[in-house]
């Protein structure tokens, strides 16, 4: 990826993260035009058009309110992901962004898909990528699968170097902590789990610099050792 890539803890299309999102339209490379956002729910697909179509209307109402064109597909399940019209407007798009839901399915439904062939194209050229939640999830080497108490792992596209990418960090309930501690002691020597804190988000790029925006802080955890960084503090990956 050659433009920003920015993981969020939580809050996509929320006033709190206001000036998170005017940072990135003003770095996604839109050249001195009204930025194009396009806004994915891919991650809700299979939550039902209650879901989904909120993750829309919240996305379009959002953008606009920020001066971006801004519009939200229908991208919700492989036949959609795979459609010509949406592929077009991908392609076009200075940011695409990915709100959250279910990791695991959002994976599946993108992986060899046209849409995130397309994603890749806009990417290369230097689009921007924000991904909430789930949609920041996908980016590392794997994900946790919590069904199997933080003992298995699921594919991840592993476009950013964190072996894994926890969001909501700072909210993780008690009971799911030792979840955390169980890919802690999966680590090997040099990888590294991202915790990003909700209200949060890290903006950066592949072999360039990452910086804290937000409100609260973003976590490096390594095998024996847990750094942690606040707002405007550049992030060292181990």
């Amino acid at each position: 990826m050659n433009g920003l890539i920015a993981l969020l803890g939580s809050g996509e299309y929320l006033p709190v993260m206001d000036e998170v999102d005017k940072f990135i339209l003003a770095n996604c490379n839109a050249s001195g035009r009204v930025p194009r956002v396009v806004c994915l729910p891919t991650a809700a697909g299979r939550e039902g058009e209650h879901s989904w179509g909120r993750w829309m209307r919240m996305g379009d109402e959002h953008f606009a309110r920020l001066g971006a064109d801004v519009k939200s597909l229908p991208v919700i399940d492989r036949v959609s992901a795979d459609e010509a019209a949406h592929v077009s407007e991908v392609e076009s798009a200075n940011l695409i962004y990915f709100s959250g839901g279910d990791p695991n399915y959002l994976y599946q439904t993108m992986n060899g898909s046209r849409v995130w062939d397309a994603a890749q194209e806009a990417f290369a050229r230097g689009a921007s990528y924000a991904g909430c939640s789930a949609g920041a999830m996908i980016l590392a080497k794997s994900m946790p699968d919590f069904r199997r108490a933080g003992f298995g792992t699921l594919p991840a596209f592993g476009i950013v170097s964190a072996a894994f990418i926890v969001p909501h960090f700072d909210a993780i309930p008690v009971f799911r902590q030792p979840l955390v501690f169980a890919l802690q002691r999966q680590l090997t020597d040099g990888e590294f789990i991202l915790g990003i804190d909700e209200e949060t988000a890290l903006i950066g790029s592949p072999g360039r610099e990452w910086r804290v925006h937000g409100r609260k802080t973003v976590s490096v955890i390594s095998r024996d050792r847990k750094m942690v960084y606040s707002v405007g503090e550049e992030v060292k990956f181990m």
